[in-house]
C-alpha cells in the first residue's frame, strides 16, 4: 500500500480532522466538484476527502502522473473521481479544461481552487532579496488571472443550474505584511477581491464563495520543506477546505487561532481557520442550489 493510499484510506474513512463525514456527506454527495492543484497538498487531501463523501471529483494539474496516483487513490477507497490535465497559468489549457468538463459532466456544482505559485525572495540566493517584477506576473498568471479565467468559465453554468459553491484557497500573508512574500500576497488578495466582487451571493444568484486562508502549509508549492514546528498538515487543512462546504456564513473562530491570537497578534496560528462571511446572504439555499451560502477563512 502506497503512503498515498494509506492517505486515502485514512481521509475517507474515517470522521477526519473535526468535520463531520455526516455533514460532508449531505453538502457534497451527488455533486461534481472540480479541484484544482490536486495532484498534491492540500489539493490532493481535499479531493480525497470530498470523493469519499460521495462528490465526483475532477482532478486538475499539470502532472497527469500525479492525478492519475490521486485518482487511483481514492478509486480504491470507494470514491469517484476524473483526471483533467491543465495549466491554470495558460489560456488555452484554461479553456480546453472548461470545454472538456462541461461536455463530459454537465455541469460542475462545487470548484475548490487550489492551484498556486507561491514566491518568496527574502533569504534568496544573491546579493540582494528584493522582489522581481517577474515575479510579480509570474505570480499573477497562476494566483490571479488563471482562476479569473476559469471562473468566467464555470460561472454562467452554474448560475443556469441555480447554484454552485467556490472555495480558494490563499494565504494569511494577504492580509498584511509577509517580508518577501509580496508578488505573492498581492496576487492572493487581487483574487480575492476579484471573487467578493463577481460571486456577491445575493438572493437571485445562488453561487456562493469562500477563502480560506492558512499560515504556511507543509506542501511542495512553497518551494522549501516547512517543519513541523511552522507548517501545518495538508490534511488539516483539507478540513477547514470541508467546513467551508458544510457551514453557514458567520464568524467561526478555531480555539488555536484565538489561542494564538492571545499569546502574539504576530505570530499565525499553527492551523488558523478564521470563518467570515465573503458571499452570500445567510439564507438556506434550496435543494439543489448549490450548497450553503460562502463564507471566508482564514491559511
Amino acid at each position: 500500500m502506497t503512503p498515498l493510499h494509506r492517505q486515502a484510506r485514512a481521509v475517507l474513512g474515517t470522521l477526519g480532522y473535526g468535520t463531520h463525514l455526516r455533514a460532508l456527506r449531505t453538502a457534497v454527495r451527488g455533486r461534481v466538484a472540480l479541484v484544482t492543484g490536486a495532484s498534491s497538498g492540500i489539493g490532493a487531501a481535499t479531493a480525497l476527502r470530498l470523493a469519499g463523501a460521495g462528490a465526483t471529483v475532477l482532478l486538475a494539474g499539470r502532472s497527469t502522473e500525479r492525478l492519475t496516483a490521486v485518482r487511483d487513490s481514492a478509486v480504491r477507497a470507494g470514491g469517484a473521481a476524473r483526471v483533467h490535465p491543465a495549466d491554470i497559468a495558460d489560456p488555452a489549457s484554461v479553456a480546453h479544461l472548461v470545454e472538456q468538463v462541461l461536455a463530459e459532466h454537465g455541469r460542475v456544482d462545487i470548484v475548490v481552487n487550489d492551484a498556486s505559485r507561491s514566491l518568496r525572495r527574502a533569504g534568496a540566493p544573491g546579493p540582494s532579496p528584493v522582489e522581481r517584477f517577474a515575479d510579480h506576473t509570474r505570480a499573477a498568471h497562476v494566483n490571479y488571472l488563471g482562476p479569473v479565467r476559469l471562473l468566467l468559465g464555470l460561472l454562467p453554468a452554474m448560475r443556469a443550474r441555480g447554484g454552485g459553491h467556490i472555495v480558494t484557497i490563499g494565504t494569511a500573508r494577504a492580509g498584511g505584511p509577509a517580508d518577501g512574500w509580496a508578488a505573492y500576497a498581492a496576487s492572493r488578495a487581487a483574487f480575492e477581491t476579484w471573487l467578493r466582487t463577481a460571486v456577491p451571493g445575493g438572493p437571485d444568484d445562488g453561487v456562493t464563495a469562500t477563502s480560506v486562508n492558512f499560515s504556511p502549509v507543509r506542501e511542495p508549492a512553497d518551494g522549501r520543506p516547512y517543519t513541523a514546528d511552522t507548517g501545518i498538515d495538508p490534511e488539516a487543512a483539507a478540513d477547514a477546505v470541508c467546513r467551508a462546504l458544510t457551514r453557514y456564513p458567520g464568524p467561526d473562530t478555531p480555539w488555536t487561532t484565538r489561542l494564538g491570537g492571545a499569546l502574539s497578534a504576530a505570530v499565525l496560528p499553527p492551523d488558523g481557520a478564521v470563518l467570515t462571511p465573503l458571499s452570500g446572504t445567510g439564507r438556506r439555499p434550496a435543494a439543489g442550489r448549490g450548497g450553503p451560502p460562502g463564507y471566508t477563512s482564514s491559511r
